[in-house]
């Protein structure tokens, strides 16, 4: 019994230090940008030493992934084998605004950072995991499909990757217009019109 408390008081210290090491990426992103996310200014920022960011995380990129994936999970309720294709549509758009309102809580400036070219964490090809979005999505897709429910005119890959490509560029659009776009909106309509496409 005192061993599982022992361990579930280190788990929150190491979340307390996962969270002061995010805190201070977020703070140098919003003051300086992507650029002048060292891993020293990091740790300087947060007051940790090295060791303990590599304890944590294994490069800046991975820092940032993690907590892309660390949003709030949809309810499962919501991702139960779907009655019909207008539900699995629906479902799936549910998925993407709730990432939608998880950019927006991170702050435009943070997303803005984050959604840079250099930052390997975007990079669906040499990525060991895939993040949390896509993922619930294919593990949908593919329960719904084996249940006979939908049927996908293109492979699964094809289909994850268009999916990823439409978020990266209606987040992207947000950035650009500093804020200033209907991410809900052009999310709800371009993710619609691909479905309408490929899921019968």
């Amino acid at each position: 019994m005192g061993e599982k408390m022992e361990l579930s008081r280190q788990q929150q210290k190491s979340k307390q230090t996962k969270d002061r090491i995010f805190r201070a990426a977020k703070q140098i992103l919003k003051k300086k940008g992507y650029e002048e996310l060292s891993i020293k200014n990091i740790c300087e920022e947060a007051g940790v030493s090295n060791g303990s960011f590599y304890h944590h995380f294994k490069t800046k990129d991975d820092l940032l992934s993690y907590y892309i994936e660390e949003q709030p999970s949809i309810n499962p309720e919501l991702l139960e084998v779907p009655r019909n294709v207008d539900e699995a549509k629906i479902a799936i758009i549910r998925v993407y605004l709730n990432y939608v309102e998880y950019c927006r809580e991170l702050g435009v400036e943070f997303i803005s950072g984050y959604y840079n070219p250099k930052n390997q964490a975007l990079n669906a090809a040499i990525r060991t995991e895939r993040p949390y979005p896509i993922v619930t999505v294919q593990a949908y897709v593919e329960k719904a499909a084996l249940a006979g429910v939908i049927r996908l005119n293109v492979d699964i890959e094809s289909f994850t990757t268009d999916i990823r490509m439409i978020v990266i560029g209606n987040v992207f659009e947000w950035c650009l217009r500093s804020g200033d776009a209907d991410i809900e909106g052009n999310m709800r309509r371009s993710l619609g019109k691909y479905l309408d496409s490929t899921v019968f």
